[in-house]
């Protein structure tokens, strides 16, 4: 996860809170995350890297339509993360 951009990594977190989705659904998501267009040559390229990676898997919906599911190494990496974060997020103020 170390590795992922921050985009990259917003990306995963949207692929694992919804059910199958697809490429349009990730990209409203994230519009309304980031509150401005996310452009399709920025999207995809970002989901084929996670593919690559082997944190979320592509499938076909229909001939036009690709949709995304979280892997289980996507999971753990997930959940590595929120372990991760909770260690700074829940400590007391120094």
């Amino acid at each position: 996860m170390y590795d992922l951009t921050g985009f990259q990594r917003d990306l995963l977190f949207v692929v694992a809170g919804l059910d199958e989705p697809h490429g349009l659904a990730l990209k409203k998501e994230l519009e309304e995350y980031y509150e401005k267009e996310i452009h399709h040559g920025r999207l995809y390229p970002n989901l084929d890297t996670l593919v690559d990676k082997g944190l979320i898997e592509k499938g076909k919906k229909d001939r036009r339509t690709n949709v995304y599911t979280l892997t289980r190494r996507g999971r753990r990496e997930i959940e590595a993360r929120e372990e991760w974060e909770s260690q700074y997020l829940t400590s007391s103020p120094r």
